[in-house]
């Protein structure tokens, strides 16, 4: 396992002192993971969170000062924590410039819903955004595998006091649990019922057929790209009729 094989390498390196600490405490680092990942989405891997743990304790343990007042664990736990956190933070494949794109189309979709009263077009959307249709296809593009909930969606205005911090402080807040309940499987029904034919038959094949976007194109005749711009647009437009919800 990969946590084995680093505490490994670590025994190979450190003093005996910081050796005893890590064996002593490594416990802690399962525990804190399992903790963790009870309020994380199914996709996280408790042993990738584990291996970062343990990278935490050992840099915990190299850093510790005896003098300084503090319980070597509680320490440890803050670093702990805090390599589980970036861990987390690093895996969120979407870049700030793509995630800034989308928020950005959301808004749009937001606005103009409002305005007209059915879905925009993709011609509609481009024009109140300022950009010529390719370039707003082009954004949908760099997009592929954009989701209807991010970590960041459940964060606040300050940077320092974001969701992920929360689950670290064991605050009981589980917002996707919440993606489970009555209230917001209704309001998503009822976002893809109003979804453009063509965005709600990608998201039935997509989700309930489970073809890939490849399979998904030939289907409809389109290429392969297209498909994952409507499959972007459709999550886009949900993410902007469930914008109370995802904020509240």
């Amino acid at each position: 396992m990969p946590a084995q094989r680093a505490m490994h390498l670590y025994k190979q390196t450190q003093n005996a002192g910081d050796d005893d600490r890590v064996t002593r405490h490594a416990p802690l680092v399962k525990r804190i993971a399992y903790h963790m990942v009870s309020r994380l989405p199914a996709s996280v891997d408790v042993e990738d969170l584990i291996q970062v743990g343990l990278m935490g304790l050992m840099e915990a343990a190299r850093n510790f000062d005896p003098g300084a007042g503090v319980q070597f664990e509680t320490f440890a736990s803050q670093r702990i924590r805090g390599a589980m956190l970036d861990e987390l933070r690093n895996a969120d494949w979407a870049s700030r410039q793509t995630r800034r794109n989308m928020r950005e189309i959301e808004n749009a979709l937001s606005t103009l819903e409002h305005q007209l009263g059915r879905a925009p077009s993709e011609s509609e959307i481009a024009r109140s955004m300022g950009l010529p249709l390719d370039e707003y296809q082009r954004m949908l593009a760099d997009a592929r595998g954009h989701q209807l909930v991010y970590y960041e969606d459940f964060e606040d205005e300050d940077e320092h006091n974001n969701y992920l911090d929360q689950v670290a402080a064991d605050h009981s807040a589980n917002p996707f649990n919440q993606i489970a309940d009555a209230g917001f499987k209704s309001m998503l029904v009822e976002g893809i019922k109003k979804l453009p034919e063509r965005e709600q038959l990608v998201m039935a094949l997509y989700y309930d057929e489970e073809l890939n976007l490849k399979e998904i194109g030939a289907v409809l005749g389109v290429t392969e790209s297209r498909v994952s711009q409507l499959h972007s647009q459709a999550i886009g437009r949900l993410r902007a009729q469930l914008k109370d919800w995802l904020h509240r």
